[in-house]
């Protein structure tokens, strides 16, 4: 591991504007990614920040909602009772990610900025353009069983791997952010993570130096009838093939409101507004799931081995709807 500089910031100021004031210093919560990152020698950061001792933990309601706090534990996160009665999809997505131990020391600002798991990313000798800007993407001719079929870009083909952001995209989270003029911002949770485009090194639309602070999420009426379905290799510690975040608001029978978001198909959580509008004022059928999962994957272009993730991905909507008609429960 390269040598870097350490410190402990005091306050949300002083840290943003430590990392802001150079180039390749980095923030530090959890570490259960970056340190990864810099022992495999992708991230070489010269200095990092530790952020923990900062006071960005509290979960509390809101006039709206409920705001969780950037330093919160992904475990604590997914037992609170706030979000387990009132987001339960937030606590199936948070407890189908990795393992207990990594649960106890991840944040959730660190779980959003976690980067893609694409073998090329990870192995310094291969090319790859999120690493090395212009040194090219290794997957689009190689082994790209695990990556996008939508939204990529010639650039690169890697997948966003999270599972806590599709239920944050489906239940319209805002990401709480502070920058380093002590202003803060919000960024819609779905405009948060971007596409690979010709920039595939910028994960995401934080500034450097910008602190996530909190994540916040209106009232809803989806806890009664709510899934998250993460299909994966095994059923412990790995990454999903396919993730579905479902989301159901019924009236009788009928669907008043539908959120169906896709995970580990693209670079970022992909939101299936075409198939929110199949779904809504249709009654909750195996029928009307099928004509949604059929929408939700119309524009799907897969890469040379993961053409599999159209139909699993097809039957994995039908799954978690249903699922989530039942009173799917954490």
């Amino acid at each position: 591991m390269k040598s870097f500089k350490y410190s402990s910031a005091t306050d949300a100021a002083s840290a943003a504007g430590t990392v802001s004031a150079n180039q390749t210093a980095q923030f530090l919560a959890g570490g259960t990614n970056l340190i990864d990152l810099m022992k495999e020698y992708v991230e070489r950061p010269s200095e990092l920040v530790d952020i923990l001792g900062l006071n960005l933990a509290e979960i509390r309601s809101t006039s709206n909602g409920i705001s969780i706090g950037a330093l919160a534990k992904n475990t604590d996160t997914a037992n609170h009772a706030l979000v387990r009665q009132n987001y339960p999809l937030l606590s199936m997505a948070i407890l189908a990610g990795a393992t207990v131990q990594l649960r106890n020391m991840a944040t959730n600002g660190g779980n959003l900025m976690q980067r893609t798991r694409c073998q090329y990313f990870y192995d310094i000798a291969m090319p790859c353009n999120k690493r090395e800007p212009g040194s090219g993407c290794g997957a689009i001719q190689g082994l790209n069983r695990i990556h996008a079929i939508f939204g990529y870009s010639d650039k690169c083909v890697a997948t966003y791997p999270g599972d806590m952001a599709n239920a944050l995209c489906a239940l319209d989270a805002v990401v709480r952010i502070r920058g380093t003029n002590g202003q803060e911002r919000t960024i819609p949770l779905q405009d948060f993570h971007r596409l690979p485009g010709d920039t595939p090194e910028k994960d995401n639309n934080l500034q450097h130096g910008e602190l996530i602070v909190a994540i916040e999420m209106p009232r809803n009426n989806f806890a009664d009838k709510s899934y998250y379905l993460k299909v994966r290799d095994r059923t412990s510690y790995a990454f999903a093939l396919v993730a579905v975040a479902a989301a159901l608001e019924t009236r009788g029978n009928n669907i008043k409101q539908a959120r169906v978001v896709l995970g580990s198909v693209a670079h970022k959580p992909w939101r299936s507004a075409e198939a929110e509008r199949v779904l809504i004022g249709k009654p909750a059928t195996e029928e009307t799931f099928r004509a949604a999962a059929e929408v939700a994957f119309k524009d799907a272009k897969p890469l040379e081995h993961n053409g599999y993730k159209v139909e699993l991905g097809k039957r994995a909507i039908v799954l978690a709807l249903q699922r989530a008609m039942s009173g799917g429960v954490v």
